[in-house]
């Protein structure tokens, strides 16, 4: 592989080198044949992670990449900007939640890498350090997943982490000497749990295995019980395919039970990328019972996203012959959902989430962009709006849902931090939050937003939000990284962020992209982008693409494709059916082989998102979103960066390798195409010295190949 001249002069010497030995991937052709059509796999090899020679190809892609990032100018000047914009923020406070009297949260200094669980009695009481996760084990580096206090504070479960896998091994607490109890259990997802009402034991499901890698770790999973003290291993099963055998529960399916808020029933609820709810009741004290009592709660064919119970009644978030969504109530205990009223009906607002405190009712609505919060109070029948100052995206948690209407709300946006305020739903009165802390960042009051709709291929006017500094040059001088997701019906809500400011402080146009198959535009805008549907997603990212640089906010030459994990089809088809729309795209611990997706760990989970290949017509359309089976020989593709976490157990490693291995092969346009390897990381991390490197290597790759001056290095004459 050569690299061009123009793209990076002063690398001309070491750079050619080290392009000389990039790792050589052999072929190795296996053909499948689905539904009548051959598909030819190149490299079906890089799917054993167990085998020695992809444990070495993996170490050789990512050595090499690393020796090529190292010489970037400004990549290290990026990591600074990033721990210097970190220092501005002088304690970051999270998941504030309230026993009694007393406060526990997260709160991670700028020092610090990762958070510490803290409690103090009162919002401005003293503090108490409870656990440090960085000092749980030595030589190790675990950080915390979760932590989730007992109805009366006296106990806690903390859930730990290494190295970014999210599979966590749960422990118990004593808050008041800050003693772990006997019991450690292994391999629980996030580390969530549901206390026991009496605060005995907790409920849980445990994957398989810790192995982020093994194919039989998150199937036929079971819903347990656990009682302090007891030992982990004789945890009785209460909900599964096996003692649920005529609930239709699919081997992918997660069974997880948990309280409803006043602890007055629990609920058995099938876990699954499908945003349409199955779920059944029962009564808290069946619990424990030889056996529990369900009732169906709803299907999926009632198209129920959530549901909270206030009082003797059920609040159901439904979006059942309502794209938008609607509310409707029925009763607690013998839930109808075919007779539930309607409480609030469809609007031109989309319903994008419901909650709720002691007493009242919230529902956040939102214009596809902007948010606006809600609450109801039953006892009296009426709406009001949560009087929150600013734009953008609206946040609600509660301190204590179940025995309190203390509420913590905030607005961000993408030119605004945001503040924290403590709301009273009875008094309508909003005081900035003690946990609040002032923000003060280097020209943010520079920051231009534009939201605007763009047509796209099939005439669909797609939102876009453009986000640049003054006095841009609308000359296509500039260059962009453009990011996208659209799967799962997540929308790209705004959100500040000090990784994007440091860009922004450089010139660099950024540009959110909300492509159909998130939900800007309710439950239609979903389906629109999902399963054979899909192509719907990626066209839409390359018309926002295509107006930037018609528009002149940046050219073909400085624009950077981005897409994370699911927004790996929408990066890699992008650049598979426009290669000379970028110069760089950046595909992030990505889904790049669609079509294999369901031999991976966590693929068939996923097959409700994507599709199956068992059905022929779901199995065409996962050939049709999958990038690594476009990726065409002799083709000049853009730079490209894979990323993958081999701690990762969402989208296992070789999902990026392959797309790598194959535009290394493939491409003729002389740019690099680099395989970044985590080994310290999973789909994410908390750590946020990892987390800077992580995203700095990204960005300084995209920006030295959009000619971005920061990342170009002096030119070199040799003699």
């Amino acid at each position: 592989m050569k690299i061009p001249f123009s793209v990076c002069i002063g690398l001309l010497v070491s750079l050619s080198t080290l392009a000389q030995n990039m790792p050589a991937t052999r072929k190795q052709p296996v053909t499948d044949v689905y539904f009548g059509k051959a598909v030819v796999d190149n490299y079906r090899w890089l799917e054993d992670m167990n085998s020695q020679e992809v444990k070495d190809w993996f170490k050789a892609q990512g050595d090499y990449t690393n020796a090529i990032l190292d010489q970037i100018p400004g990549r290290d000047k990026l990591i600074q900007q990033f721990v210097d914009y970190d220092k501005l923020l002088a304690v970051r406070y999270g998941e504030i939640k309230k026993r009694g009297n007393t406060y526990f949260y997260r709160k991670t200094l700028p020092s610090e890498k990762a958070g510490k669980l803290y409690s103090r009695e009162g919002k401005t009481g003293k503090e108490t350090l409870l656990f440090d996760p960085l000092a749980y084990e030595k030589g190790k580096t675990y950080l915390m997943t979760a932590f989730t206090p007992s109805s009366d504070g006296k106990k806690m479960v903390i859930g730990l982490q290494e190295g970014g896998a999210e599979l966590s091994t749960v422990r118990t607490m004593e808050v008041a000497t800050k003693t772990f109890g006997p019991e450690s259990i292994t391999a629980v997802f996030g580390g969530e749990v549901s206390w026991l009402p009496d605060n005995s034991g907790f409920l849980y499901t445990p994957n398989n295995s810790m192995d982020t890698k093994d194919p039989q770790g998150n199937l036929n999973t079971k819903g347990r019980l656990h009682k302090l003290g007891s030992d982990p291993a004789n945890n009785p099963d209460l909900f599964s395919i096996e003692k649920n055998p005529d609930f239709g529960i699919k081997p992918d399916q997660y069974p997880v039970m948990y309280y409803s808020d006043d602890n007055t029933q629990v609920y058995g609820y099938l876990g699954t990328v499908d945003r349409r709810a199955t779920a059944w009741v029962a009564p808290a004290s069946d619990v424990g019972q030889s056996t529990i009592g369900w009732k169906r709660l709803c299907a999926v064919t009632d198209s129920v996203s959530s549901f909270v119970k206030l009082g003797d009644r059920l609040f159901v978030q439904s979006v059942k012959n309502a794209p938008n969504g609607q509310i409707v109530v029925t009763d607690a205990t013998n839930p109808n959902l075919a007779t539930a009223t309607v409480l609030l009906p469809e609007g031109k607002q989309n319903i994008t989430r419901m909650a709720s405190s002691k007493d009242f009712l919230f529902v956040i609505l939102s214009d596809g962009i902007n948010e606006k919060i809600r609450q109801y109070d039953p006892r009296t029948s009426q709406w009001a709006d949560v009087p929150i100052p600013g734009s953008g995206t609206k946040g609600i948690e509660f301190y204590d849902a179940p025995r309190s209407n203390e509420v913590l709300v905030y607005a961000t946006s993408w030119n605004d931090p945001g503040t924290l305020y403590d709301y009273n739903p009875e008094t309508g009165k909003l005081v900035t939050s003690a946990f609040h802390t002032p923000m003060n960042y280097p020209g943010v009051a520079d920051l231009v937003v534009e939201e605007v709709e763009i047509p796209s291929h099939d005439g669909t006017m797609v939102p876009l939000s453009i986000i640049y500094r003054k006095g841009l040059k609308r000359d296509g001088s500039a260059a962009c990284l453009m990011d996208g997701y659209g799967a799962y019906g997540i929308s790209g809500t705004p959100y500040f962020s000090r990784r994007n400011l440091a860009l922004l402080n450089r010139g660099v146009v950024l540009a959110e992209t909300h492509p159909r198959g998130g939900s800007e535009k309710g439950q239609a805008w979903y389906k629109a982008g999902y399963k054979t549907t899909k192509p719907n997603t990626w066209k839409d990212f390359i018309a926002s693409g295509e107006y930037l640089i018609k528009n002149g906010y940046t050219s073909a030459g400085k624009l950077i494709g981005m897409g994370t994990s699911a927004g790996g089809i929408l990066i890699g088809r992008a650049i598979t059916e426009r290669p000379d729309l970028f110069a760089a795209a950046i595909s992030n611990v990505s889904c790049s082989n669609a079509l294999r997706m369901e031999n991976s760990p966590n693929g068939p989970i996923n097959a409700a998102e994507f599709g199956t290949v068992n059905d022929s017509t779901e199995c065409m359309a996962l050939y049709e979103m999958d990038a690594f089976q476009h990726v065409k020989e002799g083709t000049k593709y853009p730079a490209v960066m894979c990323i993958g976490g081999m701690n990762d157990p969402r989208v296992i490693a070789w999902q990026p390798g392959k797309l790598a291995a194959a535009l290394q092969n493939a491409s003729t346009s002389g740019r690099p195409v680099l395989m970044q390897v985590n080994y310290d990381n999973g789909h994410f991390t908390e750590d946020k010295t990892v987390t800077f490197r992580n995203f700095a290597n990204m960005l300084a790759f995209g920006l030295w190949q959009a000619g971005h001056p920061d990342f170009q290095p002096k030119m070199v004459v040799k003699k």
